[in-house]
């Protein structure tokens, strides 16, 4: 499994709309750097209260990669708001 299907497996889960879930992912000397974007309605359930679970979801792909010996790094791109 990638990261970018790890990452979109457990994003599915917590977004409303899936079908707008998009992950890129860019490869480097420092790791893998998955930038996610999902709809903007979406976004509280992403960033969660305070940022728990964006701070989770950086954790569980740190530990994803330690276990495939990668740094895997999450970046999560905000659509301009009106």
């Amino acid at each position: 499994m990638t990261p970018t299907e790890f990452l979109k497996m457990i994003v599915s889960s917590l977004v409303e709309k899936t079908d707008a879930i998009e992950i890129s992912e860019k490869h480097d000397e420092l790791g893998t750097l998955l930038s996610l974007k999902v709809d903007p309605s979406d976004m509280g359930s992403i960033i969660g209260r305070g940022g728990k679970t964006i701070d989770s979801l950086r954790t569980v792909l740190r530990v994803y990669g330690s276990k495939t010996n990668t740094r895997v790094n999450l970046r999560i791109i905000e659509e301009n708001r009106v």
